[in-house]
């Protein structure tokens, strides 16, 4: 099955050779050149994958993230400035999986959009009959056949990759997993992202949870070390 993304940039040079390297490798690639059109776009007709440029008239790419997360968890790669770290991390917070600094290799944003995919189809694949399709730790529920979040029966929208460092984290309660352990888990083996992207990642998800149950704090930090999910009591 042929997967489809969605390349949003003003700069129509990307969109033409990006669009051309993408369709080479087999994606079905849709093109908009602003926030507005894409969002749009993506209402009426979904994607699997949505790779957004910050910087756009009309709605940027953070606004057009906003906007997406309220009802979609579809996976976003951003592409960003060359030295612009507030935009990496603001996009992180926001719920972007992913980012690629411009200018950027075709070859690596290729790679980047097929191990997101792989770990999408992770997400969702749990047909085998020795894997756990439910993971159920006190009030939380994870259902990685559905993707599907729940804490106290009620919904929290996870993006792929939310949904896999929580998913790593809550499989061994008191367990402590360092920052590679999660990179690993959420990104592959062939993917490199720093520190601060799982930070980015851990701080979304508390927050996320915060909001369906200002209690929350079954994420504990070891500074120095990693995160672990709170054994039950």
């Amino acid at each position: 099955m042929t997967n489809s993304i969605a390349l949003v940039d003003d700069d129509q040079n990307i969109l033409t050779s990006v669009t051309m390297a993408l369709e080479a490798e087999g994606f079905d690639v849709r093109t908009f050149k602003d926030g507005e059109d894409a969002l749009r776009g993506m209402t009426q007709k979904p994607v699997d994958l949505a790779v957004l440029d910050i910087k756009m008239p009309r709605m940027d790419g953070m606004e057009l993230l906003q906007k997406l997360r309220k009802s979609s968890a579809v996976p976003v790669i951003f592409l960003t400035s060359k030295d612009d770290e507030v935009d990496e991390v603001l996009g992180l917070r926001m719920g972007a999986d992913d980012y690629i600094r411009k200018p950027f290799s075709q070859r690596l944003l290729i790679e980047r959009i097929r191990a997101l995919l792989r770990r999408q189809e992770l997400a969702q694949d749990e047909a085998s009959p020795t894997s756990e399709a439910t993971v159920t730790r006190g009030d939380l529920t994870l259902d990685g056949a559905r993707h599907l979040c729940t804490w106290k029966n009620r919904p929290v929208p996870l993006t792929v990759t939310e949904f896999l460092i929580l998913r790593v984290l809550a499989s061994r309660p008191g367990h402590v997993k360092n920052r590679d352990q999660l990179m690993d888990a959420a990104y592959g083996d062939n993917v490199y992202v720093d520190d601060r992207t799982i930070d980015s990642h851990i701080k979304r998800l508390r927050k996320k949870f915060k909001q369906a149950d200002d209690n929350f704090n079954e994420i504990e930090t070891l500074y120095g070390i990693g995160y672990r999910y709170r054994e039950p009591v």
